[in-house]
Parts: C-alpha cells; sequence; structure tokens
C-alpha cells in the first residue's frame, strides 16, 4: 500500500518578486542525493522527505525551508493501519445470501472463523486476502425507495480483473446492475437484502 509520492511539489509564489523559484523549476531538477529522503516511520514507508534550500536574495537575504514534507505524519496519531479487515453486511436469511455470493460471485467461505462463537447466525467469505461477515441480523436499511444505482448510497467496493466478464454472471443469473457513471470500468449490483455492491476493474 505504501508508494514514493511522485517528486512534484506545489509551492505558492512568494509575496516578493524576487528571484522567484516555481514549483516546476524545482520538480524538473532531480535533487541532489542529500536532498531527497525516504521517510519511514516502524518499518513503514510514508513517502518522501524534500529538503529545499531556495536562494531569494536581494542582498544576500536567504529564505530556507528545512524539511518541507510531501506527507507529514504525527508520530502520536499513527497507530498502524494496515489494511482493510472485513466488511459487514446484514442479511435476513443467510442460506439465501448464500446463494448470491458463494454461486453468483463465486466466494469462498473462509472455514477458520468460527461460526458458533456470535449469537447470531452468520459467514466469512474470503475477497482476496480481506474478508465480508455475513451476519443474519435484523436490517435497519429500508428495502425499498433505494437510489437505482449503488453508487449513491452505502456500498462495499471490491476490486476485479475484469467488469465484462461479470456482467456476463449477472447477466446469466438476471441480476440487474448499472455501470459506473463516470466512464470508468466499474458495475454496481445488490445483494438480496438491497446492500450495494461495486466491482471496479483493477
Amino acid at each position: 500500500m505504501a508508494s514514493l509520492l511522485s517528486p512534484s511539489l506545489s509551492v505558492p509564489p512568494p509575496r516578493n518578486k524576487v528571484n522567484s523559484v516555481s514549483a516546476s523549476t524545482i520538480a524538473a531538477k532531480t535533487p541532489p542525493a542529500g536532498n531527497f529522503q525516504p521517510t519511514a516511520r516502524n518499518g513503514r514507508n510514508y513517502g518522501c522527505r524534500w529538503m529545499i534550500k531556495a536562494n531569494m536574495s536581494a542582498g544576500a537575504d536567504v529564505l530556507e525551508k528545512d524539511s518541507v514534507s510531501a506527507e507529514s505524519v504525527d508520530d502520536a496519531n499513527d497507530y498502524g493501519v494496515v489494511s482493510m479487515h472485513h466488511v459487514g453486511i446484514l442479511c435476513e436469511n443467510l442460506e439465501r445470501s448464500l446463494e448470491f455470493y458463494q454461486n453468483v460471485l463465486g466466494l469462498k467461505i473462509n472455514e477458520a472463523r468460527p461460526d458458533d462463537k456470535l449469537p447470531y447466525r452468520g459467514a466469512w467469505l474470503w475477497v482476496g486476502s480481506e474478508m465480508i461477515h455475513l451476519m443474519e441480523l435484523p436490517n435497519p436499511d429500508p428495502l425499498t425507495g433505494r437510489p437505482q444505482h449503488g453508487g449513491r448510497d452505502r456500498h462495499t467496493c471490491i476490486a476485479i480483473g475484469d467488469v465484462s466478464k461479470l456482467k456476463v454472471i449477472l447477466d446469466k443469473a438476471g441480476i440487474p446492475y448499472t455501470l459506473s457513471r463516470s466512464g470508468r470500468p466499474a458495475i454496481f449490483t445488490r445483494d438480496p437484502d438491497a446492500n450495494a455492491l461495486e466491482f471496479t476493474q483493477v
């Protein structure tokens, strides 16, 4: 998830017009090795840090920006976010939901997760290395009057490799869907309990 940031920098124009340095001039040049440092805490990469010294001299005045950080992270607030672990989805009937999630979408049950430790029925389904937790509980959301397009509703987004193949699967199962309004390769549908699902091609 961590990635190096692009070496471009947005610098507001100086108030005086003496030897102003534009951001494009800075970004166009590769900084010396000593002035471009990766920033890491607790073994995690937080991007890059520019060490910039810009000379705006009008009689030897020097404006020095030590450590203009492309991404500032407050150590006190860094509690170690790693990834999304699971999404909880409410269902009225577990078997009906499993028919959809397993037999239509092809998701597999995580057998290692206990299904008898909670005071309600449920199942854990693998979505890549993360999971969906189906929970057979009363749903406070209405089943009718929801937006036709799931992108305008609370939704769970799943990254997939080929939207066109999923379209064929949904067509064959007679399950309605809408495509992304932005034109990107993404498809929206709903499960049997009207929970909105987005599948975006990556």
